[in-house]
Order: C-alpha cells, then structure tokens, then sequence
C-alpha cells in the first residue's frame, strides 16, 4: 500500500479523501493549518495516521510543513487539496504553497491538485499578480486556472510522474457552503482514486478530471508560454526553482 500525503485535510474534502483511502489499506500523512485544527484529526491518529501542521498562507509555515514530511520519508502520492475561496491569502494558499511543496518534498510517484470548473472564468493574466498575499490582486478563478496550468507544466517537465488536476465539483463543505449542488461523496472519490488506486487507468498524467472522467481545461492552462511565464513569476518570488530531470542526472552522475 501507498503513503499519501494531503493539504488541508482536517476537514471536508480532503479528511473525506483521507477516510477513503484509509479504508483501502493506505498510510496516510496528514496537514493541518495549526494544533487547534490538528486536534480534529485525534480519531485517525489512533489509526496510525500522521500529523504535520503548518500555515500554508506563510511561506516559513510552508517550508516547515515540507520539512516534517521529508523527515517522515518519502510520499508515494501528494494530493494538494487545501485551499481558500477569497482574501489576500488567495494566491499563495492555492498557488504558491503547491508549487513549494512541490519543489521542497522529495518527489513522489503520484501527484494531484485540486482546481475547480471556475477555473474556466479565470484570466491568463499574470500582471500586477501580487504573490505575497499583502494585497488581493486575483480572483479565485483566476487561482485555479494557475494551479491547473502549473499540474499541466509539471506533466510536461516530469513526464514520469502522475500527475493530474481534479474539480471536486460544487460540494456542500465548509468552503462549497450549504447551498453547494455536487454530491459530497463525489466530491473526493477522483482525487483519492488518482491518488491511490492499482487501476492501471489511474496511471496517467497531464488529465483534468470531475468525477471520475476527464474534461478539457481552459486552453490557457495548455499553453507552453503562458506555463512558462507563471513557473518563472513563481520561482522569482519564492526564490526556489523545480528540479529539472537534468538536475536528477547530475546528481546521480
């Protein structure tokens, strides 16, 4: 069985993702934004799930979380569930912190991020972008369309890991609100099963996915030069840059 790592998984989909695969046999690792959420996740602790707990909106609590993961060992899978619907922590929760843990966590064989079908309003503009989060600059559509862009050049640059984005579809959680459409359960069973399962039709790579079929994302998030332009912003913000398969063969030389 795999060990599976999830963001923001105290709760809503990601704990109903976490439950899934528990159920299946799977150790699991598990995040929380701070000791207080961390507590919520006491019931799976005593099933031998976990804990790693830090803000993702901080890039020091980010780097802190990718720490305590890599001292627990190596993922087999990363789902990169948390998120935010609004505020000035809208960029670096949905689009900064995935691309830190997925630069700083020593690379698994799975990876899976979660956008929405609102990504297809988004806009592939990157100007006047503030990725600090001091100022909101971006909507949240606009975040999504990145994050999905940015699973779509990590398809492209690492072509030997899974690597997918999902929509959970509109659920009733704490984020979806009670009004939500989508049926919960559908809400996690893609990601989990991208995640986690020895269906050989889980062993893909650059899909967009909602319930369990894949669809065609926004164009933009297919454009080479529009990835390219986002990746750059990114590293020139955070200062660290992916590794690159020719940074692998140099390190294995």
């Amino acid at each position: 069985m795999s060990c599976i790592f999830i963001t923001g998984s105290s709760e809503g989909l990601g704990r109903n993702a976490a439950l899934d695969l528990l159920e299946n046999g799977h150790e699991l690792v598990l995040h929380a934004r701070n000791s207080h959420r961390a507590d919520a996740l006491n019931d799976l602790t005593e099933r031998g799930v976990r804990i790693v707990v830090g803000d993702l909106a901080r890039a020091d609590g980010v780097r802190a979380v990718a720490e305590q993961v890599n001292s627990i060992g190596r993922m087999d899978a990363i789902i990169h569930n948390a998120g935010v619907v609004d505020g000035a922590a809208l960029l670096p929760v949905n689009v900064i912190a995935p691309y830190l843990l997925t630069a700083l966590i020593e690379r698994p064989d799975r990876l899976v991020y979660l956008s929405s079908g609102m990504h297809r309003g988004g806009r592939a503009d990157l100007t006047g972008a503030d990725w600090s989060g001091i100022r909101a600059t971006k909507t949240y559509s606009d975040s999504k369309l990145f994050i999905t862009a940015f699973t779509m050049f990590l398809a492209r640059i690492w072509p030997e890991v899974h690597t997918n984005a999902v929509d959970p579809g509109w659920v009733p959680t704490r984020m979806g609100g009670p009004a939500a459409s989508d049926d919960l359960r559908e809400g996690h069973l893609t990601q989990a099963w991208l995640a986690g399962s020895n269906d050989p039709g889980a062993e893909v790579t650059g899909g967009y996915w909602h319930h369990m079929h894949q669809q065609k994302p926004h164009p933009a998030t297919l454009n080479q030069d529009f990835q390219d332009e986002l990746i750059a912003q990114i590293a020139d913000h955070t200062g660290v840059a992916l590794p690159t398969p020719a940074d692998r063969l140099r390190g294995e030389s």
